[in-house]
């Protein structure tokens, strides 16, 4: 029978080591000790599936954003091959834990091909175990980077931008709650669908507002004609300054107006350190995947994102 643990102090932050690969093991390492010193975790949210002698052969790892005290999503998760039994109690002991903490839904994303600093390697077994454990696909992403110094575009002329500092959050909520009518983002869409789109946009931006940012990084670009065309949400979050969220207003498309977005939310992160930028979009979102190419991105990988509910 699998026995599953919260890690004991010595065993952090280094839970499941890999023979003769210490490039991963260095790399898990440090995220999970980044972690536990932002309280992005806790030790206690660290589990794992003890063999008969105790020692770890399997660990799940409860995540959150700093300065929460709910988490709502999991990293870190390792399963011996051949063994989905003790894939299945993590999973479930994870959940159990989440749902006791107040968590109402849980969380966890499938990257390839694997990498820093999680290495999710064999990704169908994952994604395999992960179904057959009640999560479910809720979208199918494409993962963009750029690294810094890099040429970019100028800024487009046809646009004038316009500060959250500047305007205040109204606005922003009015272009959100118009562009998600119309979008291509699979997530987005089922938030619009459950809640319509006025409170979809509204949890869209309290969403991104808890990433770090300046006022003065947010931003809405008019058109000549004095209309709202585009929005760009720049942010950090614990790990690397990120893309938050771009979008176009539907009356707006069809105009190159995306990369514009890509672009000035690039230039705002460059000019306050950022060194390394990232970026996502749902794969049916041709249109953003083209953008972050045209600005310099590179497609770096493939991001399943599952859900399930507690």
């Amino acid at each position: 029978m699998t026995s599953i643990r919260s890690a004991r102090p010595h065993e952090l932050p280094a839970l499941i080591e890999y023979p003769d690969d210490p490039e991963r093991n260095a790399a898990t390492r440090a995220y999970l000790g980044g972690l536990l010193e932002t309280k992005c975790t806790r030790p206690e949210w660290c589990l794992v599936a003890e063999d008969d002698g105790g020692r770890p052969m399997g660990s799940v790892v409860l995540w959150t954003l700093p300065g929460h005290e709910v988490p709502y999503a999991f990293v870190l998760f390792e399963v011996p091959a051949g063994r989905a039994e003790v894939g299945a109690a993590l999973l479930d002991a994870a959940a159990r834990t989440a749902r006791e903490l107040g968590a109402q839904e849980l969380e966890h994303v499938v990257d390839s091909p694997a990498q820093a600093p999680q290495f999710q390697r064999e990704p169908e077994r994952r994604g395999e175990l992960l179904r057959g454990s009640g999560f479910r696909v809720i979208r199918d992403g494409r993962r963009f980077g750029l690294h810094l110094p890099a040429e970019l575009p100028a800024d487009d002329p046809r646009l004038t931008f316009r500060s959250l500092a500047d305007i205040g959050p109204g606005p922003f909520v009015d272009l959100l709650e118009a562009l998600l009518a119309e979008t291509a983002d699979a997530r987005l869409a089922a938030d619009v669908r459950t809640h319509g789109a006025r409170r979809a946009a509204e949890q869209l931006f309290e969403e991104t507002a808890e990433l770090a940012h300046e006022p003065g990084w947010w931003e809405i670009g008019y058109d000549a004609d004095g209309t709202a065309a585009v929005i760009s949400l720049p942010a950090r979050n614990p790990s690397v300054h990120v893309i938050g969220f771009v979008g176009v207003a539907p009356a707006h498309r069809g105009k190159g107006y995306a990369v514009s977005a890509v672009v000035r939310g690039t230039r705002i992160l460059a000019e306050h350190g950022a060194a390394e930028i990232r970026g996502d979009c749902d794969a049916a979102n041709t249109a953003m995947a083209k953008a972050f190419t045209r600005a310099g991105y590179e497609n770096f990988a493939d991001r399943l994102e599952f859900s399930r509910a507690l």
